[in-house]
């Protein structure tokens, strides 16, 4: 009951707007200091505990390299590119702005910015070329979302350190799932172009040329991030590394977009968000302490037993719960509350560690469609300055297919689990 009381407690401050890590923190404090005979300081000792992890500077690095290609006409060259190449297919400049969008996500880390930076960019294009505004917004809000699942997508590092589960094999678990969406939406798309007979453009060598030589100097990193990564020539937090001497070095001396006094402001913006990330995982890590000193995990574990014995049944539960969690929180305060709790239960139902975190992960990505309260929805509410009651509407045919998937990734491990059984990425490890 005790156990009961705190989260009732801590989820009436999450939603009024107490700052979760203070909210959690508290609670961790709370608990140590008044109903466990451990002391509190067990808090503080998470937090140095994460401060010191190893691999924790990739956090830090990839974020410090999302801001800058945030802050860079990146999101410019990346829809030219993406329209060149792409743009004499039916619906060719709304897949344009899925797999745009989700290129951006994976590189900022943040699809908030993405229906920001390139949401802005081609919506006014999308309604000139016959896409309806309630469609073009529905697609801009939802097209980001996938992003989460590619590299070096910033929830799957942290997934990784939290669940303890190999990064590196989350990428790759990753891949097929994400490109599973963007081709179910990529069909939806082609459907929609057919039917409303939106404009193509025709394929041309020189347009594509173009569209490479000005994103010439940003494509390499791709290449060197996925391939030395894949081909375990350099761990996540040397590929973060690389990202972020190489986004400097092209954006303020290559393109000259950003300036020097700029690049500092860009410095401070993205540590001000490493630091709250930080301190809500060590906050978050304290309070799970607690929660594991009490038992708590295999008091869930034994209750979902006694009244869950389907494997198929668990996980339909899981979906709802993420669902709901993904609408009340960002992705990260989520992974951070909610996985150290969820992992030793759907191990006990013989789930892999890997499959789990990408069901997860797909999970959080559609609760930030869903509404009432899905983020994305708020963004891009506030971003073009439609009604969100609207923007319910617009969503629903995007939400239904990214649901669509979600029960493939759930219900079908083999999407999750094939690359890493053909590259002979086991046993799951965490390893920087």
């Amino acid at each position: 009951m005790e156990i009961i009381l705190i989260v009732l407690v801590v989820l009436f401050l999450v939603l009024v707007g107490t700052p979760l890590f203070a909210v959690v923190g508290g609670a961790a404090m709370f608990c140590f200091a008044f109903i466990s005979d451990i002391r509190m300081a067990v808090v503080i000792g998470e937090m140095w505990k994460i401060a010191n992890a190893p691999g924790i500077v990739a956090i830090p690095l990839f974020v410090f390299a999302g801001y800058i290609f945030a802050e860079s006409n990146t999101s410019q060259r990346l829809v030219n590119l993406s329209r060149s190449i792409l743009g004499w297919l039916p619906g060719g400049l709304g897949i344009v702005t899925v797999i745009a969008c989700t290129i951006f996500t994976a590189m900022t880390g943040a699809s908030g910015i993405t229906i920001v930076a390139i949401g802005g960019l081609l919506m006014p294009a999308l309604m000139s070329e016959n896409y309806g505004e309630d469609f073009s917004l529905g697609l801009v809000t939802s097209g980001g979302t996938i992003g989460v699942l590619f590299i070096p997508s910033l929830p799957i590092i942290i997934y990784g350190l939290i669940g303890r589960a190999d990064i590196s094999q989350l990428f790759t678990a990753g891949i097929i799932p994400g490109l599973l969406i963007v081709f179910m939406l990529s069909l939806y798309l082609g459907y929609y172009g057919v039917k409303n007979k939106t404009p193509k453009i025709p394929f041309s060598f020189k347009q594509l040329m173009s569209g490479l030589n000005a994103a010439k100097w940003e494509l390499p990193i791709v290449v060197i991030v996925i391939g030395g990564i894949y081909g375990a020539i350099i761990t996540v937090g040397e590929a973060a590394t690389v990202t972020a001497v190489y986004a400097v070095i092209i954006e303020c001396f290559v393109y000259r977009e950003i300036s020097i006094s700029k690049l500092i402001d860009i410095v401070l913006e993205s540590m001000k968000m490493v630091g709250a990330i930080l301190i809500i995982m060590g906050c978050a890590l304290g309070f799970t302490n607690y929660l594991v000193d009490q038992h708590v995990p295999q008091t869930i574990m034994e209750i979902m037993q006694q009244h869950v014995s389907s494997k198929l049944v668990f996980l339909l539960g899981l979906n709802v719960f993420l669902l709901v969690v993904g609408c009340l929180l960002d992705v990260f305060s989520a992974i951070i509350v909610v996985v150290p709790l969820i992992v030793p239960v759907a191990l006990s139902y013989g789930i892999d560690p890997i499959h789990l975190g990408i069901i997860f992960l797909t999970n959080l990505s559609v609760g930030y469609l869903t509404p009432p309260v899905g983020m994305n929805l708020f963004v891009a509410s506030l971003r073009f300055k439609v009604p969100i009651l609207k923007l319910y509407v617009y969503v629903l045919p995007f939400l239904l297919i990214f649901l669509l998937a979600l029960v493939l990734v759930t219900y079908v491990p083999w999407l999750s689990l094939f690359l890493i059984d053909l590259f002979g990425q086991r046993p799951p490890l965490l390893e920087l």
